[in-house]
């Protein structure tokens, strides 16, 4: 009897907890970046709670206005500037000032012949198609944005909605942190040291992934935009933002973005810029990498770049933008307890 109890009450746990992950799905960006804003900024709370004398509710209101001056107005703000610099280079070239007929016209005058002879067979050698097919595509999005007006403004509400869930929940979370952390690993059924371990190593690579990856994104992209700007290039901001986006994939990265140009650039004949392009990129963008990211990271959260790059991608693939985070958290606690459990392994016959 005392059997059917307690597998009955196992069942019951997991229902309500599949019901609640259910009910809280909606929000579940919200929830994984308050957990991330917390584990990140939790040394900075404890040391304003120590200057506060202990009062919890006076170090997390700090905390949490340092949060927002640091990363959320500035987030916001250089989405404003992005659709501004998108919305100025959908005006130039429906005024013709960006004509991409006539880039595409002077690849192919410098192309070899079995390359121009491949795109005629593909039917892209006519520059007054190109330029209409261009033209419409670009005007076709561009409507269809207009058309969803009433979607986009729903979506800015949800993500304002879910960006006050978001800081709501931080401020517990940092207030209420330590307690929360120990309750957890009291619930778990694992041995002390074990949920220990695991622990230690989630929100280690936690800061791993944001100090490395992020802030390594934002001095690339940031040079990356700059030097685009340096050398005239169209766009350097949103070509600067996808220099920091793509950054965050090991080995490729910052690469995907400029190496084209950099090609584009000496196909067309701007040599000088090229040159400059290329010299940025392999001796500043790509040393920014090499250097900061093992500073950054530390020795106890690094794990192998292929893991990195192939849970990387996967994470993103499953979860979206949000799979930057999960997929290294998930690779890290797969190495982890598999460590643990070599380590009982190897011990056990010591201990026989």
């Amino acid at each position: 009897m005392r059997n059917l109890e307690d597998r009955t009450f196992l069942v019951l746990i997991a229902i309500v907890s599949l019901a609640l992950a259910w009910v809280i799905a909606p929000f579940f960006g919200a929830i994984l970046w308050g957990l991330v804003a917390a584990i990140l900024f939790a040394p900075l709370n404890r040391r304003l709670t120590i200057a506060f004398s202990g009062r919890r509710n006076s170090a997390a209101a700090v905390t949490l206005l340092v949060i927002i001056a640091m990363i959320i107005l500035p987030a916001i703000l250089l989405g404003i500037f992005l659709l501004q610099e998108a919305a100025s280079i959908y005006v130039r070239i429906q005024s013709g000032q960006i004509d991409f007929a006539h880039y595409f016209q002077q690849m192919q005058s410098i192309l070899p012949g079995w390359a121009t002879a491949l795109l005629r067979r593909l039917g892209l050698t006519n520059v007054g198609e190109v330029r209409e097919t261009i033209a419409a595509g670009i005007t076709d999005r561009f409507q269809a944005l207009a058309a969803q007006a009433f979607i986009i403004g729903q979506s800015a509400f949800v993500f304002f909605v879910a960006l006050g869930v978001m800081l709501y929940l931080l401020f517990f979370l940092l207030r209420d942190g330590d307690e929360i952390e120990a309750k957890v690993r009291r619930a778990i059924p694992l041995r002390a040291e074990q949920s220990e371990a695991l622990a230690e190593k989630f929100v280690a690579v936690i800061r791993a992934t944001i100090k490395g990856s992020v802030i390594v994104a934002i001095i690339q992209g940031t040079i990356g935009g700059l030097v685009f700007w340096s050398i005239g290039v169209e766009g350097a901001l949103i070509w600067g933002v996808l220099m920091g986006f793509f950054s965050l994939l090991p080995a490729i990265g910052t690469g995907l973005v400029w190496v084209p140009v950099a090609i584009y650039m000496f196909v067309t004949g701007a040599v000088w810029e090229g040159a400059v392009l290329v010299v940025c990129g392999l001796f500043v963008i790509g040393m920014v990498d090499n250097i900061l990211r093992p500073i950054l990271v530390g020795r106890e959260a690094r794990m192998p770049d292929y893991i990195v790059l192939v849970s990387t991608l996967g994470g993103i693939e499953v979860f979206g933008f949000h799979g930057f985070i999960i997929g290294p958290v998930i690779a890290a606690l797969f190495m982890a307890a598999w460590d643990i459990l070599t380590n009982l392994r190897t011990a056990a016959p010591q201990q026989g």
